[in-house]
């Protein structure tokens, strides 16, 4: 199941480093090479959108201002090179994950990747298998299934649609655990019987 693209939780744009780029914007074309300030290569355009330019670094996807890019010897460029910009990504992907990290945790209120209600965090495991219960079950998500909203909430990067989708009804009575945790849980149970729990389905 694809996830909702969260550009614009994940990855802010570069736009300071990138200041003193040539004023005149060079029209971009999917698959097109840019070059950096000093001659090499940073990446290729991946997607061209609502005035944002997405290069693949092989490292990262970079949202790069499409007036920031101009005209050099080489062709389309940018005010930067490729390790300038892989370690701007870097640390912002960091920060990212260390807002999702602080607010994933059990009892959060989960919102869908289109603003909707999606539940709370049930539960955590070890293996960072998240089960998200809602009112028709539960789901299974991992810890890289989530980030936080410009609003700060814990976001599913998942449309409630494919949330509700992927919930599994939980029989009255049953233990919610995690894939990891069923199996330890079996494992010590083994001898006096089975052990049964309900787990969503994985997206």
């Amino acid at each position: 199941m694809e996830k909702t693209s969260m550009k614009s939780v994940k990855l802010a744009l570069i736009a300071t480093l990138l200041a003193a780029a040539p004023a005149v914007a060079y029209a971009q074309d999917v698959g097109a090479t840019v070059y950096g300030n000093d001659g090499n290569p940073i990446g290729t355009v991946e997607s061209v959108a609502n005035g944002i330019v997405t290069i693949d670094t092989g490292k990262h996807k970079a949202p790069i201002p499409a007036d920031l890019i101009g005209t050099g010897e080489t062709g389309p460029s940018i005010n930067a090179t490729k390790e300038q910009i892989d370690g701007m990504m870097d640390a912002q992907v960091a920060e990212a994950n260390a807002k999702r990290d602080a607010a994933l945790v059990e009892g959060a209120a989960v919102v869908s990747a289109d603003g909707m209600p999606a539940g709370k965090v049930y539960t955590i495991d070890a293996e960072d298998t998240v089960i998200v219960q809602n009112d028709g079950g539960i789901v299974t998500l991992t810890r890289e299934s989530f980030a936080v909203s410009p609003e700060g909430a814990l976001m599913a990067l998942y449309s409630a649609q494919q949330l509700t989708a992927n919930t599994v009804a939980v029989p009255e009575g049953a233990e919610i655990l995690t894939p990891a945790q069923a199996r330890a849980k079996q494992a010590e149970m083994a001898s006096s019987g089975d052990g049964e729990g309900a787990s969503g389905a994985s997206m």
